[in-house]
């Protein structure tokens, strides 16, 4: 038996549709992922100070740590 293949429209029609469902999703995204940062925030503010200090630590080195990893791998 010969496979069955999808015809280029059907193809096209797929992708245009993931094409415009792609930055739809992205702004679901990004608005979840800020809706999270800014309740974490505050609530880390609520905290305290020294909780903050170590907060912003940890965050320059998880920062430092990506950008080492990811030109290692680049290179």
């Amino acid at each position: 038996m010969d496979s069955v293949s999808r015809s280029p429209a059907v193809t096209l029609a797929g992708e245009a549709l993931l094409g415009l469902l792609a930055p739809f999703w992205q702004l679901v995204i990004a608005a979840v992922v800020l809706a999270v940062v800014v309740l974490s925030t505050a609530r880390l503010a609520r905290r305290g100070r020294s909780r903050m200090t170590t907060a912003l630590l940890v965050t320059a080195a998880a920062i430092v740590g990506l950008t080492v990893i990811g030109l290692l791998v680049q290179a």
